[in-house]
């Protein structure tokens, strides 16, 4: 499970990944759940895409899968 913390915007999130959802989990406990079926590069990826994601200004980018999730802080 990795986690990052952002220097930048002192923000931490949780990202997961379990029965067919990514869960990102902010930092105030609350967790946004996206079925993977709404990200086909997110579902077809390797645990190693997976884990190397950043915390962006909208939420996470997947540097590999040149992806990114829009998640509301």
């Amino acid at each position: 499970m990795p986690l990052f913390t952002s220097r930048k915007q002192g923000k931490k999130v949780k990202v997961t990944f379990s029965n067919g959802l990514l869960f990102v989990e902010k930092e105030d406990g609350k967790s946004e759940a996206f079925p993977l079926e709404f990200f086909p590069k997110l579902m077809n990826a390797t645990e190693e895409q997976r884990e190397d994601w950043t915390q962006t200004d909208k939420g996470i980018h997947f540097n590999q899968l040149d992806l990114d999730v829009d998640v509301k802080y």
